[in-house]
This record gives C-alpha cells, sequence and structure tokens, in this order.
C-alpha cells in the first residue's frame, strides 16, 4: 500500500524441526537443516547443511559451547564459540557470546553481549570476503552502536 515495495523476510518463517530440550546435554557435532531450538546444552559443533536455508535458535537456557555455521541464528542464551552466520543473525537481550562473531546482517537487542570480534561478511561465494575486525567490541552493545559504526565505515 502507498507504494511500498514488499521486502524479502530476512529469516525464513518456519517451524523448527529439531528440539534438544532443558533436559538433554549433547556430546559431539550436529550436522542439521530445517529448524533447530536448543533448550539444552551441546558441547560441540552445530552446522547447517550446505546450501540450506536453516535456521538455529538457542534460547535463554540453552548454551553451546562449540562453533556455529548456519545461515539464519537466533541467540538469546550462552556460546563459547565462534559464529558463523551468512544470512541473518539476531542476537537478543540474553545473548551472551565468547568468540568471534562473522555476519552478514546483525541485529542486537541492549544487554545482548559479545567478548570477541565482530567481522563483517558479504553474503557471498560462501562467506570469503572479510571485513576489517573490530577489535574490542566486547561487554554491552547495542543495535545503535553497531549500526553507528556500520556508517562511520561507510
Amino acid at each position: 500500500m502507498f507504494g511500498k515495495k514488499q521486502q524479502k523476510p530476512r529469516r525464513p518463517a518456519g517451524r523448527f524441526d529439531t528440539l534438544i530440550s532443558s533436559n538433554t546435554a549433547v556430546e559431539g557435532d550436529i550436522h542439521f537443516s530445517g529448524g533447530l531450538h536448543v533448550d539444552g546444552r551441546i558441547r560441540g559443533n552445530v552446522v547447517a547443511g550446505e546450501g540450506s536455508d536453516a535456521i538455529l535458535r538457542v534460547s535463554e537456557v540453552g548454551e553451546i559451547q562449540g562453533d556455529i555455521i548456519a545461515p539464519h541464528v537466533i541467540i538469546n542464551g550462552c556460546v563459547r564459540g565462534d559464529v558463523h552466520s551468512s544470512g541473518h543473525l539476531e542476537l537478543a537481550d540474553k545473548a551472551s557470546i565468547q568468540g568471534t562473531v562473522y555476519y552478514n546482517l546483525i541485529e542486537m537487542a541492549v544487554g545482548a553481549s559479545v567478548n570477541g570480534s565482530l567481522v563483517h561478511q558479504q553474503e557471498s561465494a560462501g562467506f570469503i570476503a572479510h571485513e576489517q575486525p573490530r577489535q574490542g567490541e566486547s561487554a554491552q552493545s547495542d543495535v545503535g552502536t553497531v549500526a553507528e559504526n556500520k556508517r562511520a565505515e561507510e
């Protein structure tokens, strides 16, 4: 209406095929496609199938000790490892990441914390093009700060 263009959704809207419940602890790498929701603990890497439009959601009580590689990631829990998101990365207010975050598009709520570097990457050729990492991006960050930093780089 009023001449606005329809925007492509930032992340797939769909159901989560797999649930790791809060009473579950997994040791070892997980390879998935579709949707994966984590309420429990994972000690290992979480990897989406290559070329898939998979989505990973880590809830407030979820914890991952290992690297994450997925196109769409929503974090509201604790991650100790690197996060690679080729599509959309959302850090909710209780998100805590200890590791390097590689992203194409990021959304951070006030209260989310990243103790490591934020590295912007263009969504092309499987994440080959890197921008310069920002050292010292840690503790409390918010959407305004990330947007201001992005504008300053341009």
